[in-house]
């Protein structure tokens, strides 16, 4: 799989003249992003901090050679906004949005798929390379350090929290990616996994999960069969949510014995994967892994 941010990225943000994408668009600029486009329906012509602001993807595209979106448009014109962004040639479409009608997250991660586009979301925070000072999402850049840790999580808030925990050990990171927490998203564990196997930067990968779903499940069983290289550590989150309620996450729901905390952490003993008692103890056991 290819890497999703290098040096070669070009930023368009769809919905750039909302609260929400003024003032992310304003964050990934400090931070390094090269962000050359943002677009909004009926407002081409503007700025905001310094970027300009485009009526559609295709002019975007054309004339500021963007490559990578990220999506800043309410829940309900999500599914509009990534069928224009995949056509126009967008190769990698970062969906911050939430509330994203399940219908429409297949559809266009579906079309995605066909064109070879690589979908981050949608219900996500986005990623962050330190090494290259390049953020497409939300992610607080002063909490990440260049280093050889690959992060990836289906929950935002535990992807600042075990991050901060690496960068205190002084371990850093390499990639760190949030994939979100929706029933439906597009990049899942396995790819990532994949992708980081073939970064020789990454020494070694943490894997945030939560309770639903079998995602966990999968990636303990690729990394099993595949005998993976690299040392992982884990992380489930919501070991004490009750059968059949829902806690946080749209896809955070267990039933019965199916996508429990103890059904994903027995897959990741089975795979050779320690798992984390407590959010912190990731770092430390990492530290232990790969010194």
């Amino acid at each position: 799989m290819r890497n999703l941010l290098t040096q070669d990225t070009r930023v368009v943000v769809q919905g750039i003249t909302g609260t929400e994408g003024r003032l992310q668009t304003a964050a990934m600029v400090r931070y390094g992003t090269k962000v050359v486009a943002g677009v909004t329906p009926g407002k081409g012509g503007q700025e905001v901090e310094g970027v300009p602001v485009y009526n559609t993807m295709a002019e975007a595209v054309q004339l500021q050679k963007a490559n990578t979106s990220i999506v800043y448009v309410p829940g309900a014109f999500v599914g509009k906004a990534a069928f224009e962004a995949i056509n126009a040639g967008i190769k990698t479409l970062v969906i911050i949005t939430d509330g994203v009608p399940q219908k429409d997250s297949i559809g266009f991660i579906d079309h995605a798929a066909k064109k070879g586009v690589i979908v981050v979301g949608p219900n996500c925070p986005g990623l962050i390379d330190p090494r290259l000072r390049m953020k497409v999402g939300i992610m607080a850049g002063h909490i990440y350090t260049p280093g050889t840790v690959g992060i990836v999580s289906r929950s935002g808030t535990l992807t600042y929290e075990i991050s901060w925990y690496i960068t205190q050990t002084g371990l850093g990171q390499s990639t760190c990616i949030g994939i979100g927490g929706d029933p439906v998203v597009g990049l899942d564990y396995i790819q990532m996994l994949e992708m980081f196997r073939n970064d020789p930067g990454t020494k070694g990968v943490i894997l945030i999960g939560e309770i639903g779903g079998n995602a966990e499940e999968l990636a303990a069983d690729y990394i099993k069969r595949t005998k993976y290289p690299k040392p992982v550590v884990a992380y489930i989150a919501g070991r004490m949510a009750p059968p059949g309620k829902r806690m946080g996450h749209a896809g955070a729901i267990i039933m019965g014995n199916s996508g429990t905390a103890k059904s994903k952490t027995a897959a990741f003993n089975s795979a050779g994967v320690r798992v984390a008692e407590k959010p912190r103890d990731t770092a430390r056991i990492m530290k232990e892994l790969i010194g």
